[in-house]
């Protein structure tokens, strides 16, 4: 049978396991990312593990989200970052080299190649034709140590792309059109898979922002063919060598199949506050706009700065919009800068931030109350922006983003550009420029084995957790509803993160948007009880941080009961030890609610002979469903992963 680019990368890394959808499968990973935000807590789970020397073929450690040192505690953790990259055989990317995602497909990625990276938008290198998976930082950690990636075979989806993108649309309002067609939800258990005549309109970075977003669908990950346009990309990067063809057979069949004419999309764009919250801009167009932000891994590329640079060009932006540009990196900042577009940009009321992730994790930018913002990034779930959770972020093309900040309200590029005879195609963009020595390369092992880590005070140990308890009975602390993000349980944001070295003081902020009282009510019977929270459907989608998972479980949260679960938090939670259950019957979800006591008995047992797990809310008996592997049932029966491996147990 004819195999596509997902499943030809799959069936080549195969460790165990049968490539059936469903199944558990474990493969065999080349690559690693980790960033700031997730990768403290890598490098102290690696501590934990005793890792001598990375086993990957390469890992990198990168610095890109919480660049800003308002005080010492940013520069703490980076310092530390550093020192633990070359203790344990890491590259490292310092603050203001840029976004870890567009970084490492310029200097590290490659067609063939497997990567995982505590990041959910690492799928954003299967532009590249990789297999590049977001996962919680305890596995990337694992697989630094050599080990595999142990997942369930997803289903593959096809997506062919035919027809040419009309001007004044963008590679984003293709992964907005997936989102308006099938939500948040619609990637699950998924890989998708994009092929077809129209990818040789594509760019590798085209590429990047549709495999990047795909993490908003839900998707486990997001493929294209390495083919001559990757061929390209690498060259231009001085990595030609590195290109291996990588295309589907003839004949391919996909589980699941869909079809996207370019030639029939329009600007689009995302409403607050869902990703897949998205109509047209036409009809939102005339909505006040206070902020314009440009940059992020969901539009990373040198052709997103330099089409907002040529439209505003000459021109001044609205005088009550703040204009933000992001530079995703700094050899794109330099090319910019070569080809005129940052001082056409600074000319039109930009204002130019350092290169990094910075306002997509409320690190900065923050929009004023009430205020309409428009931004170029992958989310806008409410309070991500570092504003209250009631911000108003609307996500959109470069395009639509210029042509906005020079109205001052939501504007379809279209109709700016017949008014101002704005023209839209080939940039004539420079060659790309490659900044030797960027990273820094890991020392050799003997030198590493010297190399002191650096641990400020405001850096904690991993806690230690006990194991699962065999019968107990713990109040309902929290009741919420669909889709509440990883953002929702842990906060980003300048206030929040720069605790994410320090799992107590963290765990302070957890939930509060929701509920403020959550940390000093869990704190209170933490160590007597416990806790469980109920939620909804698509409980912990977004980011992959998996201080979601254990700040709640150091605040004592032993049961998550909800409708569905988002597929890496819900993998972070067994991780930690934490109890994962859906409702049994369609509708039980409303008769659970904040105060209510649950009651389980034999809860080893019960997990160990099959999926479903009888309890008690206050007397009255409930099935509940599980969808843990056997695997996955010892490792939160162990009290986690961590403590099952300290304990010699198998993984």
């Amino acid at each position: 049978m004819p195999h596509g680019v997902a499943h030809q990368l799959i069936a080549s890394h195969l460790v165990d396991g049968e490539m059936t959808p469903g199944e558990e499968i474990a493969l065999r990973i080349d690559q690693t990312l980790t960033q700031d935000a997730t990768g403290t807590l890598v490098m102290q789970e690696l501590e934990s593990l005793g890792l001598e020397r990375a086993r990957t073929e390469v890992s990198v450690q990168y610095v890109d989200h919480n660049l800003l040192q308002a005080d010492e505690k940013n520069a703490e953790d980076h310092a530390y970052l550093r020192s633990a990259a070359r203790r344990f055989g890491l590259w490292y990317s310092q603050p203001g080299n840029g976004v870890s995602h567009p970084t490492h497909m310029q200097r590290f990625g490659a067609p063939g190649k497997t990567m995982i990276g505590s990041d959910s938008h690492t799928p954003a290198c299967g532009s590249l034709g990789m297999l590049a998976i977001g996962v919680g930082g305890l596995e990337v950690a694992l697989a630094i140590t050599g080990k595999p990636l142990t997942i369930r075979m997803p289903e593959i989806w096809g997506v062919e792309l035919t027809g040419e993108l009309p001007p004044w649309c963008s590679a984003k309002d293709v992964v907005l059109e997936m989102l308006r067609r099938h939500g948040t939800k619609g990637g699950t258990n998924r890989i998708i898979e994009y092929h077809g005549p129209a990818l040789a309109t594509l760019t590798a970075m085209d590429r990047h922002v549709i495999a990047n977003m795909g993490a908003e669908l839900g998707a486990t990950t997001t493929v294209f063919p390495a083919d001559d346009e990757v061929r390209r990309f690498l060259a231009g990067e001085d990595r030609e060598d590195d290109f291996t063809e990588l295309l589907a057979e003839e004949g391919t069949e996909y589980d699941v199949t869909e079809s996207i004419d370019l030639s029939e999309l329009e600007p689009l764009i995302a409403q607050p506050s869902s990703p897949a919250n998205v109509v047209p801009v036409r009809e939102v167009a005339g909505t006040p706009v206070g902020q314009v932000v440009i940059g992020s891994s969901a539009n990373p590329g040198l052709r997103d700065f330099a089409i907002a640079a040529r439209m505003v060009d000459g021109r001044q932006t609205h005088h009550g919009v703040s204009f933000d540009v992001n530079p995703t990196s700094r050899p794109i900042l330099v090319d910019l800068t070569r080809w005129g577009g940052t001082t056409s940009l600074i000319a039109a009321g930009a204002r130019i931030h350092q290169s990094g992730c910075m306002g997509c994790i409320g690190m900065g930018q923050a929009p004023a109350p009430g205020t309409n913002s428009l931004r170029t990034f992958p989310r806008n779930f409410p309070g991500r922006s570092g504003a209250g959770k009631d911000d108003r972020v609307w996500l959109c093309s470069p395009e639509t983003a210029a042509a906005s900040a020079l109205r001052g309200e939501i504007t379809d590029p279209r109709e700016l550009a017949e008014e101002l005879g704005l023209t839209w195609g080939d940039l004539d963009l420079p060659e790309p420029t490659v900044i030797p020595d960027m990273l820094e390369e890991p020392p050799p092992e003997e030198e590493a084995k010297n190399e002191e880590l650096v641990k400020g005070p405001n850096i904690s140990g991993l806690p230690e957790f006990d194991r699962f308890p065999d019968s107990f009975e713990v109040p309902v602390l929290l009741a919420v509803g669909d889709d509440i993000s990883t953002d929702d349980i842990s906060p980003a944001g300048a206030e929040a993160l720069p605790y994410r070295s320090n799992i107590p003081k963290l765990a302070q902020f957890a939930f509060i948007r929701i509920d403020p009282d959550y940390p000093a009510n869990a704190e209170e019977i933490k160590d007597s009880t416990g806790h469980a929270i109920v939620g909804g459907a698509n409980y912990g989608q977004g980011s992959s941080r998996e201080h979601a998972a254990i700040c709640p479980r150091y605040l004592g949260l032993r049961v998550v009961i909800a409708e569905s679960f988002a597929r890496i938090h819900w993998q972070n939670l067994a991780n930690f030890g934490i109890l994962a259950l859906e409702f049994g019957d369609e509708g039980e979800r409303p008769k659970i609610d904040q105060g209510a006591t649950l009651s389980f008995e034999n809860v080893h047992e019960q997990l160990q002979q099959g999926h479903e797990v009888t309890g008690r809310v206050d007397g009255t008996e409930y099935t509940f469903r599980h969808q843990l592997s056997d695997r996955q049932v010892a490792m939160v029966l162990a009290g986690g992963l961590i403590r099952q491996l300290a304990e010699g147990q198998e993984s």
